[in-house]
């Protein structure tokens, strides 16, 4: 199938075009032709003079549609999930599963690796979250679920599968053989829920440490004399950083900072998000604690932090408003950067030939009016039953 998307301010590369269309074939853009140069009798679309960005890929979706992964590991669970935030622009993104026993997460993997065999719109692999992190900096982790890795643990992470595989870990608590072993198979190996000094932080990315989830929250600080996790995390230039934008996991001025300490292109939004995001109901149970969202903030009964109510069309949102960035910046921050950390920036994050067709379009408030995976728009995308 061909198509042609017209009059839209289409951002690429060197910034908002409004001079191209940009024709699709095959789930792929084709070309990025003049609208006067399109082959006659093609079908068109027209945007309307709204924005056409590259879609959005969120790393870490705990939940969304009233479905929290860890209650819902199967294809059924992603799929709703994936059409939930599929509403606020995220095309492509990893479902995230919790600490959680062993037992779970071989389910939770079986569950991502169907979901991409069906052919579920989006879902890009699966971000395994703990357990092997450290009981000081649980945040909102079930305590008697965090523990240390052992070989059984190690050969249900590497076992085969489709799609990409990250997972989180202290990694204080993950030997430096462990780590290896990880980075080995292929795993994207990130620090969270770490109290790791730098030393310790800087040998696990001199092993391939990919990045760091959520950059500031559940981590050893920045001091003056043990620049602890956040310290190894901005002064190292080969890594990422998940943020979340929402004013309240970070405060903005510290983000802002943390922008000018290193290369903006190092960082990527992530939303956290909780099963909040995309339903009517605020409120929902994790592994036995009642959280509510209360100020837009998702927190247990003490006030603790738990994932968000955020999604990524907010995100970027925010990125602009709190952190002073302009669209395109915080645009690549939701689209390129996760592609080129996921080691996709070949085929996602960009709006340019022989990329995938996979877009978000929206209007000057940020607010999504349509997308498109693979050139298949939301609204063309046949419904799928949730399980």
């Amino acid at each position: 199938m061909r198509m042609a998307l017209t009059n839209g301010r289409v951002l690429l590369d060197e910034g908002f075009r409004r001079d191209v269309a940009v024709l699709v074939e095959g789930g792929r853009v084709a070309a990025l032709p003049a609208e006067a140069d399109l082959p006659a009798g093609i079908a068109r679309r027209d945007l309307g003079g709204a924005m056409l960005l590259p879609g959005f890929i969120d790393t870490q979706v705990n939940g969304g549609g009233g479905v929290l992964f860890n209650d819902v590991p199967t294809a059924e669970g992603v799929a709703a999930i994936g059409r939930a935030h599929r509403r606020f622009g995220t095309i492509g993104f990893m479902p995230t599963l919790i600490s959680d026993d062993i037992e779970k997460v071989a389910l939770a993997i079986a569950a991502v690796d169907q979901a991409i065999a069906d052919g579920v719109p989006g879902v890009l692999g699966i971000h395994i979250e703990g357990p092997f992190l450290n009981v000081d900096r649980k945040g909102i982790h079930a305590e008697d679920r965090i523990r240390r890795a052992d070989a059984g643990d190690l050969a249900v992470l590497t076992q085969a599968g489709r799609g990409r595989r990250m997972v989180t870990v202290a990694p204080e608590k993950v030997d430096p053989d462990q780590l290896q072993t990880l980075v080995e198979a292929g795993l994207l190996v990130c620090a969270g829920h770490t109290d790791a000094t730098y030393a310790v932080t800087r040998r696990a990315l001199d092993q391939g440490l990919r990045g760091f989830t959520h950059l500031f929250n559940a981590m050893s600080q920045l001091g003056s004399r043990e620049p602890g996790v956040v310290g190894a995390a901005l002064s190292d230039e080969a890594s990422w950083c998940g943020i979340i934008v929402d004013g309240a996991h970070v405060a903005p001025v510290v983000l802002r900072l943390a922008l000018r300490c290193s290369r903006p292109e190092r960082f990527m939004l992530v939303t956290d998000a909780m099963p909040t995001v995309g339903a009517a109901s605020k409120s929902f149970v994790l592994q036995g604690k009642t959280i509510e969202v209360r100020g837009g903030v998702c927190v247990d009964d003490a006030g603790t932090l738990a994932g968000s109510d955020l999604d990524m069309a907010t995100a970027v949102r925010n990125a602009v408003s709190m952190l002073g960035l302009d669209l395109a910046q915080a645009a690549r921050m939701a689209s390129l950067h996760p592609a080129e950390f996921l080691g996709l920036g070949h085929e996602l994050g960009r709006i340019a030939p022989g990329y995938r067709a996979s877009f978000v379009l929206a209007d000057d408030g940020i607010n999504v009016l349509d997308s498109w995976i693979d050139g298949v728009s939301a609204k063309e995308e046949p419904a799928r039953a949730t399980g």
